[in-house]
C-alpha cells in the first residue's frame, strides 16, 4: 500500500502562512465542528471522492489530515488520486497539531450521531437483557432494538436517529 509522505505540524503551519501548501481536513463534520485548524479546507474522507476541490499544484501541494493520522494513512491511495498532484499527510494528525501548540478553533464538542445511536441501541439492548432476569417479557425490548437496527441497515431509515436529532443536546 502506498502511503503519503509525512510533514510535521510546524512545517505545515510555516508553509500555510507562506501560502505554499493547502491543508485539507478529512475528518467528519462533527469532529471539525468540535476542533478546527484555521485555514484548513474540509472534505470528509467518506465523501471526498465526490468533493469538488481544486487539484494540487506543483508549487502548492495538499497536506491531508485526520484526528490521529490513521485514516489519512489508510486512505493514502484515494487521497493521492483525489489530490491529482503532490500530496502529503500531517504527521500525527490534528492530535499532533494540538500537541505542537499550533492554532486551533474550539467549537461545541458533541458525540457523533453514529455514536449516539450505538450508545442508545446498546443501552436499550442491555436494559432488555438485564430486565428479563426480573421480568421475562423485557427480553422483547432487546428483540425490538435488534429488529430496528436490522431495518435501519437494510433501508437506511433509522427511527432512533430521528428521535436523537430532536434531543436538546443536538440542537
Amino acid at each position: 500500500m502506498m502511503e503519503l509522505p509525512k510533514m510535521s505540524a510546524q512545517e505545515v503551519l510555516r508553509r500555510m502562512e507562506a501560502g505554499t501548501v493547502r491543508l485539507v481536513d478529512i475528518r467528519e463534520p462533527d469532529e471539525v465542528a468540535a476542533l478546527r485548524v484555521p485555514g484548513a479546507e474540509v472534505a470528509p474522507l467518506s465523501v471526498i471522492r465526490w468533493a469538488s476541490m481544486p487539484k494540487a499544484e506543483e508549487n502548492k501541494p495538499i497536506v491531508f489530515c485526520c484526528r490521529s493520522g490513521r485514516r489519512t494513512k489508510e486512505g493514502s491511495p484515494l487521497l493521492a488520486e483525489v489530490a491529482g498532484g503532490p500530496a502529503w499527510q500531517l504527521e500525527g494528525g490534528v492530535n499532533a497539531w494540538v500537541q505542537a501548540r499550533q492554532p486551533v478553533e474550539q467549537g461545541k464538542k458533541t458525540l457523533s450521531m453514529q455514536r449516539q445511536i450505538q450508545i442508545g441501541a446498546g443501552g436499550l439492548s442491555l436494559l432488555g437483557l438485564l430486565g428479563s432476569t426480573v421480568w421475562s417479557p423485557a427480553i422483547w425490548l432487546t428483540a425490538f432494538v435488534a429488529a430496528g437496527l436490522t431495518f435501519a441497515g437494510l433501508t437506511g431509515f433509522c427511527g432512533l436517529a430521528l428521535l436523537l436529532k430532536r434531543m436538546p443536546w443536538n440542537r
